[in-house]
């Protein structure tokens, strides 16, 4: 079985990233959103929320696993028995950051391989952090994100 990891803090989880978790889950026998808990950062939302967010927008993707990691993403895949590191791409910015990832994992890791996807056209321009702006500001941002977590994202950015 060729299981696959798409790891990132998803926070919130945009329509984006669910792209990328649907193409996935085609290519693969099993996909593993990993989500990132990193002590550094701050979320809006925490490690479980976040978690149950994406559980609930990937409920009818029966290949797909949420789970949460702290550590070396080397360390969870390890865990997992997952030898494959999906990486979503928007832009060429992203390539070079996520080039180097790739080539620090294999370093730790030379078993592990980086699959990149492109992100379709409709999303490129997404990210988790410009979908909290837009909301913290009162903009739309239906078509953004999955429909179903637009009430827990207005919900949470009116409490800030």
């Amino acid at each position: 079985m060729k299981t696959a990891v798409y790891p990132g803090s998803f926070d919130p989880v945009t329509n984006g990233h669910l792209d990328i978790i649907r193409r996935s889950a085609k290519v693969f026998d099993e996909v593993i959103v990993g989500v990132l808990v990193n002590p550094q950062k701050k979320g809006l939302f925490d490690i479980e929320e976040r978690v149950e967010l994406i559980q609930r927008v990937v409920k009818d993707i029966p290949n797909v696993k949420v789970e949460s990691f702290s550590g070396l993403l080397i360390h969870f895949m390890k865990n997992k028995g997952a030898k494959v590191i999906i990486k979503g791409l928007r832009a060429v910015s992203d390539f070079e950051y996520e080039f180097q990832m790739s080539l620090m994992n294999s370093k730790l890791d030379p078993n592990i391989e980086t699959v990149f996807m492109m992100t379709s056209a409709k999303n490129s321009f997404l990210s988790s952090s410009s979908v909290k702006q837009v909301a913290m500001f009162g903009g739309c941002i239906k078509d953004l994100v999955p429909d179903e977590i637009i009430p827990d994202i207005i919900k949470k950015v009116s409490h800030l």
